[in-house]
């Protein structure tokens, strides 16, 4: 499946090295050797030398993250997190999101480069970025100091997560 390139949007192919530059920032790949790729009437075109399962599979992912580089520079990517419980928040302090979660201090995560983080309201984290891969492991990280939990609730989740509540202790 060839990958469309919108307007604004430059890929460079110099053997198995992909650079894909846009509005939102530049980002590059090397191909796996089995993958070829080159630009054809404003699209990217990925072939495999082989038929082995191997490249097939290798063909897939090259082919996937392409596509995610040329959607990333042109629209970029976003995930939003909830925080919920008294007293969590979060807030960014200069390259660094520190998070109140009902530990005795807060705890930072660090923001890397090309990835914005908002905070709005102190319960509501928006993570965008060119870079799909780094915007879902910022994201997991964040989610990850303390999950929500299943008896009140509480903790960080991802926007629109159900979170399955259970029962507590009954005293006979």
């Amino acid at each position: 499946m060839p990958i469309e390139i919108p307007s604004g949007v430059k890929v460079d192919i110099s053997g198995t090295h992909v650079t894909v530059k846009g509005s939102n920032g530049e980002l590059t790949l090397d191909l796996h050797p089995s993958v070829s790729a080159e630009v054809k009437d404003a699209r990217v075109v990925l072939t495999r030398g082989d038929d082995e399962k191997q490249s097939r599979s290798f063909h897939g992912l090259d082919r996937s993250l392409v596509a995610n580089m040329v959607q990333g520079v042109a629209e970029g990517f976003s995930k939003d997190l909830e925080v919920q419980g008294v007293g969590f928040r979060g807030e960014v302090k200069g390259k660094a999101l520190s998070m109140s979660l009902g530990f005795s201090g807060p705890k930072m995560v660090d923001i890397p480069d090309g990835i914005t983080v908002n905070v709005d309201g102190g319960t509501n984290i928006s993570i965008k970025g060119a870079d799909k891969q780094k915007v879902g492991e910022l994201a997991a990280r964040v989610r990850s100091l303390y999950p929500a939990e299943p008896y009140k609730g509480k903790g960080v989740r991802y926007k629109g997560e159900y979170v399955r509540r259970k029962a507590g202790k009954t005293v006979a």
